[in-house]
């Protein structure tokens, strides 16, 4: 029975029917819900993992096991676990073991658009990119078999639309995977320098054995029609091909892009006189193909960045310009903000008020306290870099000899993933720096998902609920001041307190984030007097989609509101008041 399944549906089942009995991820869109959907299967063990490195050690240490396993994450991810994915790739596998990121080209949730098919080149590790749902589960599937055979992590390549997409799919049968005798191999799994120099020829020679197997997958698909054009395409760039280009033109479908089949690009173009290669992003398959001696067109037409669609590639082609209807509607300009009630909004803005006050910040909801109106943050850079790139500002002061009070920033799941090194170095090198942890009791960005600090698996089992607190004076932090940001009077007391404090201090400040299910919020709805109301437009510097103007009035939106009461505070003339 055929379903309509997302890619990252498809790739979870594709990881059930593979007999897959481990999985450790990191959260991060497009990735997220496809550990979220293999959490269903009771077969698999699946779990959250601190960050992505060791999300990565983890299921490589169940592959030496004897186990199939997969680590899960976005495309930045990556950049975190690269470390035991390159030394993977020269040990070897025992049971299957699959990489799978999710890229994001146009960066739609994103601090880059990355292209990480580069890093199956650089690792010299096979590759899939799957350009449809079915496509998903049927090459993860292969993936395995691909793993253990050529004794090698398998790198899966995944984007936003090919995650978030649905197609039609026919599952298949589970496969009865047996785990592999544990035997203890030291030579094949200590990365020594001598072991390595061992292995480093031995990967020379996988790569040939996979560029035979790439000629003659079943994957990469050729379709000889009119022998004047043809398409090379991979991923969603080959959904996007057969929509523009004639269907009587030739098409080269490529799914196992890493080792490219050379045999197979060189008999495509032998039969058709003019290619063109589409692909996102970085012309990874094109310089390749020119680099045989083979002419194609690509990047010289199309775009170099973001994502491709039909209406992009059509106008690149043909100079069509697709005609977009005038609804004749004024459309309001709704630039990301944070949510109404979200307990970020108290700290920024009492900590905006700090004229000397320098703010690192970090990769999260957080992110926009450096959105107008709070305008509270000075740098963001990547997941934990809010403590360290803290201790350096500091460092930089204190040389230049600017007066400055430098805040590192991060959230308790960044915390966990990256942030506890960063306190560690403000710590040993002596930083000037406060490190703060916005403690919203969940990694809410990328939809509420649990972390060390919750209490809570992915499976929602209860777990040890990993004490900030206790982490930060374990490393040497004398004095924790605790805080609710809701309360402007306590929070603004909290960061004089660390300011003015002679010890080392760190903040931390908490209170779930407003969309939780699985705690009780104290929501009430507040109300604008409009007879008190001055029009000072005070209220707005909260950065508050709840409230606005209506005939030169503040408003709150009932529908919106969620009682916090941080409007209320701020208003100098008691024009807001809680609803009974």
């Amino acid at each position: 029975m055929k379903r309509l399944m997302s890619g990252n549906e498809a790739v979870a089942r594709g990881l059930y029917e593979a007999g897959v009995k481990l999985a450790s991820a990191y959260p991060g869109t497009p990735s997220t819900e496809i550990i979220e959907n293999l959490n269903q299967y009771d077969s698999v063990y699946s779990e959250w993992a601190p960050n992505e490195k060791v999300a990565v050690e983890v299921a490589y240490g169940a592959s030496i096991a004897g186990v199939r396993s997969v680590a899960i994450m976005k495309h930045v991810g990556l950049n975190v676990a690269a470390d035991p994915i390159f030394n993977a790739v020269y040990d070897g596998v025992e049971g299957g073991f699959v990489i799978i990121s999710a890229d994001d080209p146009s960066m739609h949730s994103s601090q880059n658009e990355q292209d990480n098919r580069h890093y199956a080149r650089a690792a010299k590790m096979p590759m899939f990119e799957p350009s449809d749902s079915q496509e998903c589960l049927d090459m993860i599937r292969e993936a395995f078999e691909v793993s253990e055979r050529f004794d090698t992590p398998v790198f899966f390549r995944m984007t936003t639309r090919i995650c978030h997409s649905k197609s039609l799919v026919e599952p298949g049968d589970v496969l009865e995977i047996e785990a592999i005798p544990y035997k203890k191999n030291p030579a094949k799994y200590i990365s020594s320098p001598g072991n390595a120099m061992v292995h480093r020829p031995l990967l020379e020679q996988r790569l040939l054995a996979l560029a035979d197997y790439s000629d003659k997958s079943e994957f990469n698909r050729v379709e000889i029609n009119n022998t004047n054009f043809g398409v090379i395409a991979s991923g969603i760039s080959v959904q996007i091909a057969r929509e523009v280009f004639p269907s009587d033109y030739s098409f080269l479908s490529l799914a196992f892009t890493y080792p490219l089949p050379k045999k197979l690009i060189h008999s495509f173009a032998e039969q058709v006189d003019e290619i063109y290669v589409l692909e996102e992003v970085d012309p990874f398959m094109e310089e390749q193909i020119k680099a045989l001696g083979i002419e194609v067109r690509g990047k010289d037409i199309f775009p170099k960045m973001f994502e491709l669609n039909p209406a992009i590639v059509r106008e690149c082609l043909r100079g069509e310009k697709q005609e977009l209807s005038d609804l004749d509607v004024d459309m309001v300009a709704r630039p990301p903000s944070l949510c109404p009630g979200c307990p970020h909004r108290g700290f920024f803005y009492s900590i905006r008020k700090k004229k000397k006050a320098v703010i690192a910040g970090d990769i999260g909801c957080y992110t926009l306290g450096g959105s107008e109106p709070l305008s509270a943050i000075d740098s963001v850079i990547c997941m934990g870099a809010g403590f360290s790139a803290a201790m350096g500002m500091s460092k930089a002061f204190e040389l230049s000899g600017e007066d400055k009070v430098v805040f590192g920033v991060v959230g308790d799941s960044t915390f966990f993933h990256s942030g506890i090194t960063g306190a560690i170095e403000i710590i040993y090198n002596k930083g000037r720096v406060i490190p703060v942890v916005l403690d919203n009791s969940t990694t809410s960005m990328t939809g509420q998902q649990d972390n060390p600090g919750t209490g809570r698996t992915l499976s929602g089992e209860i777990a040890e609920k990993i004490s900030i607190e206790a982490i930060f004076r374990a490393v040497g932090y004398e004095k924790v001041i605790t805080v609710d940001p809701q309360d402007l009077t306590a929070m603004e007391a909290a960061i004089d307190e660390a300011i003015d404090s002679d010890q080392t201090c760190a903040m931390i400040v908490r209170r779930p984030c407003v969309l939780l299910k699985n705690v009780e919020h104290d929501f009430k709805l507040c109300e604008v007097d409009r007879d008190l109301c001055t029009s000072c437009r005070r209220c707005l510097q909260v950065g508050c989609m709840a409230i606005y103007y209506v005939d030169d009035k503040a408003y709150i939106d009932p529908g919106l509101c969620t009682g916090c009461t941080v409007c209320m505070q701020v208003c100098n003339f008691d024009a807001i008041h809680i609803v009974e």
